[in-house]
């Protein structure tokens, strides 16, 4: 079964400005890191996503808000909050980042595709039900997996995110779920603030893990997939969706973590090793942070190749 990398054009037209942490060259840093490794580049099944439409980003967030969105780009662009800037290319970009996401979960349940990366750009796990935060337009993992439940009544679903930084509009966007578990390691104290060990969520479907900067390496990767494991105890996840947020590797500028190249391969292989014992394989992952570009391109290569692309 191929490994999908999932993308679209219009993703890169989410202008930030250089000068702005999430600026396009880290997406062009994939297929140039890709470039790199001809053999998993034909590997991989290239598919080019398509755009949410306005009723599928309405599976989570708020009609206003989305009409927001859509009236600030259509006015030439401006701040949807002092992080989160907006272009005249942003709506196509964020509706196609999270078209892509609900691509990938499509052909993971349809079985074209039990495994993907979405490369897409702007991030989403900030975003809230009616607001833009911390770079993210619109919650596209969290649509994935209310999107998974409602068009293809997958009945458990579980998401994990290893960016530096908690996912604090992922987890309130799902935690209303009771059959959607959600595991965040992120850097505490640091932005956005939340996630913290005690934020359980009405359900008690939320697993925080609140991290200091500089431990070791193998601390961060031995406590999410201890959290993982708890998570999962005694509930069989239906899907996996990954928030794989590289600014947890050691020296991005956003974050202290000291993540390397084998811990995002260790990282990728147990999260498919599970999967396979818990759902088949069905297995989405999407790109979230990351701000050195050349780091964050070996990493998603590094990802992909632990998702089975040449095996």
């Amino acid at each position: 079964m191929p490994v999908a990398f999932i993308s679209n054009a219009d993703c890169g037209r989410h202008d930030t400005g250089w000068g702005h942490p999430e600026h396009v060259g880290r997406l062009r840093a994939i297929p140039r890191a890709l470039r790199e490794h001809p053999e998993l580049f034909h590997a991989l099944l290239h598919v080019e996503g398509r755009h949410a439409t306005r009723d599928e980003l309405a599976l989570v967030h708020d009609p206003h808000y989305i009409d927001r969105v859509r009236s600030v780009v259509d006015a030439a662009g401006g701040h949807l909050d002092p992080d989160t800037v907006a272009s005249t290319g942003s709506w196509d970009a964020a509706t196609a980042a999270a078209g892509c996401v609900l691509d990938a979960v499509d052909m993971a349940v349809d079985g074209r595709a039990t495994r993907s990366f979405c490369a897409v750009r702007p991030p989403g796990h900030h975003a809230l039900r009616s607001r833009a935060m911390g770079f993210c337009l619109f919650g596209s993992i969290a649509l994935g997996a209310h999107y998974a439940r409602k068009k293809h009544g997958v009945d458990r679903v579980l998401i994990v995110d290893w960016d530096v930084h908690h996912g604090n509009g992922t987890q309130a966007l799902v935690e209303e779920e009771a059959n959607i578990h959600f595991v965040s390691m992120h850097q505490w104290p640091w932005y956005p603030g939340t996630g913290a060990a005690g934020e359980r969520g009405p359900h008690e479907t939320v697993w925080n893990v609140p991290m200091p900067a500089d431990l070791a390496a193998d601390r961060y990767v031995s406590s999410f997939l201890g959290a993982v494991d708890e998570a999962t105890n005694r509930w069989t996840p239906d899907l996996v969706l990954i928030s794989a947020g590289f600014d947890s590797l050691a020296g991005d500028p956003l974050g202290g973590f000291t993540l390397e190249m084998p811990d995002v391969d260790r990282l990728t292989r147990e999260m498919v090793s599970r999967a396979d014992r818990w759902c088949g394989g069905r297995l989405v992952s999407a790109l979230e942070g990351g701000y050195v570009p050349e780091g964050l391109g070996e990493a998603c290569v590094v990802l992909m190749e632990g998702l089975g692309a040449r095996d």
